[in-house]
């Protein structure tokens, strides 16, 4: 995917600059080019190893208030899973990490996006099942703060009360939309209104915890096969984490299938000692959680370059949203 927030350097660059910080160049052999807002090279590095090495944006690229420091925050997320036991939750290894990119180990497997047609009916019920069991491991992790929002200092988007952080966010998003000059079809006014409204249900939320909040197939590698052999080897690209509410998580994982309380993913989420108690409180959060990714989406169109199509597809999801919660009454 082509965007304005992609810094791209020819292999003798890229080379100098690994070298110049780890004292290690090495062989470019293709760019990735699946990601969105980072750019991405796989590479030889100099001692053999095959890794990723991943570039933050240029210094002058338009980029949203929350999309500030998030390289950071992905470096974070990656420390912090390491210190977990080994294959609570499966990610590439942090080979090294500096303000301008970061090296990642070559994960194994293959997108799930990529791979979803050589699965049977079992086995892809199985995979639901271990994703929602490491899901449910990823949310133990807290903030050593105990402030809920985004990370990265450098966004300001971080409150000791969830109400407070999750309408701040809100609020980046809206003015990063005037800003860029980015039209959603849905007024301010409205979707503060619908944030207000939910306000009862958002201060349900009294613990932070990690959320990936873009665990759709893509950022998913698996092992293909059967239902005795098909695992999920890995998760990539925790840059949009957050510390929030769990169940803000179903949203981009709504993206591989049912998420409901009957669901295989809710399954493997309860028996590996998550709590989803699909209250109406908490469906009015998700609710709330899926008007602020589409009023994301959208926003985004404008500063990274993204065509018309597109646009449209993301209007079309935030106003399906904003149904959604005028439907809750």
């Amino acid at each position: 995917m082509q965007s304005r927030t992609k810094r791209h350097l020819t292999p003798a660059a890229l080379d100098a600059l690994l070298r110049g910080s780890i004292g290690l160049g090495c062989r470019l052999e293709h760019e990735l080019t699946d990601g969105w807002f980072n750019s991405a090279y796989r590479v030889l590095l100099d001692d053999g190893r095959p890794a990723v090495v991943k570039l933050a944006p240029p210094a002058d690229a338009p980029v949203l208030r929350y999309e500030r420091g998030i390289l950071g925050t992905e470096t974070m997320v990656y420390r912090r899973l390491a210190a977990l036991p080994e294959g609570t939750v499966p990610v590439p290894e942090l080979l090294h990490a500096d303000e301008e990119f970061i090296v990642l180990s070559l994960l194994e497997g293959t997108p799930w996006d990529k791979a979803g047609e050589q699965l049977s009916a079992d086995a892809w019920a199985l995979l639901r099942r271990e994703l929602g069991a490491i899901t449910a491991r990823l949310h133990t992790l807290a903030p050593t703060d105990g402030l809920f929002g985004y990370p990265a200092a450098e966004s300001g988007l971080s409150a000791a009360a969830w109400r407070t952080a999750f309408s701040a966010m809100v609020e980046a998003l809206l003015d990063d939309a005037d800003r860029r000059r980015s039209p959603s079809a849905v007024s301010s006014s409205d979707i503060r209104t619908l944030v207000s409204e939910g306000g009862y249900a958002l201060d349900e939320v009294t613990e932070p915890r990690l959320v990936h909040f873009d665990l759709w197939p893509g950022n998913i590698f698996i092992r293909p096969g059967d239902a005795g052999q098909a695992g999920i080897t890995g998760l990539i690209d925790h840059e949009r984490a957050f510390w929030g509410d769990p169940a803000a998580e179903l949203v981009s994982l709504a993206f591989g299938g049912d998420t409901g309380p009957d669901s295989d993913l809710a399954t493997g989420y309860t028996a590996a000692g998550g709590n989803l108690d699909f209250s109406p409180a908490l469906r009015h959060r998700v609710a709330l959680y899926q008007l602020y990714l589409a009023l994301l989406l959208v926003v985004e169109c404008a500063p990274r370059g993204y065509g018309e199509d597109h646009l449209a597809f993301c209007r079309r999801m935030l106003a399906d949203s904003v149904a959604r919660l005028r439907a809750l009454g």
